[in-house]
């Protein structure tokens, strides 16, 4: 029974490798969503390999109350669904900073450091785009009062441009 199992395992995991499609070299655009106030963030993917890449997301927010950005960076492996979808899943971190108007908030105020996971679906078009919906939890972990010990859910609509 174990030499059975073991075989199905290594034959799901052959054939898996084998339809495995690879992903861009590069896609760059806009990831929309909430994230916390920052609102819209520019995204940038790099192929690291057939299957695995790099986000880099900057978002800012400017407005008569804070100033805010946010930079993240994660590690995606990338799974193939059906057809022209993919799903994957990443883990990584990043960096911002909030600076309120208000000198009340001066106290609650600075630079923050994060850790992120993701999780989402995405659909790559026969033109160069690439459509994706995912999920990143995010936990601050030191700085700003008003991320530190907070448990952030991040959903977001990324549009990007494929080259």
């Amino acid at each position: 029974m174990k030499i059975t199992t073991l075989f199905a395992a290594v034959m799901l995991f052959a054939t898996a490798s084998v339809s495995a499609q690879s992903i861009s070299e590069h896609a760059l655009g806009l990831r929309l969503g909430d994230s916390d106030g920052f609102g819209a963030e520019i995204s940038y993917q790099n192929a690291l390999g057939a299957n695995n890449r790099l986000e880099v997301d900057l978002g800012w927010r400017d407005n008569r109350n804070f100033d805010a950005f946010k930079l993240a960076g994660l590690y995606q492996w990338v799974f193939p669904l059906d057809g022209n979808f993919n799903w994957y899943v990443g883990a990584g971190g990043g960096l911002g900073s909030v600076d309120f108007e208000d000198p009340i908030f001066d106290d609650d105020e600075g630079l923050f450091i994060f850790g992120a996971g993701d999780i989402g679906i995405e659909y790559n078009f026969n033109i160069p785009l690439l459509l994706s919906l995912d999920f990143r939890p995010e936990v601050g972990l030191v700085g700003y009062d008003g991320f530190d010990n907070d448990f952030d859910f991040d959903i977001a609509l990324g549009i990007r441009y494929q080259f």
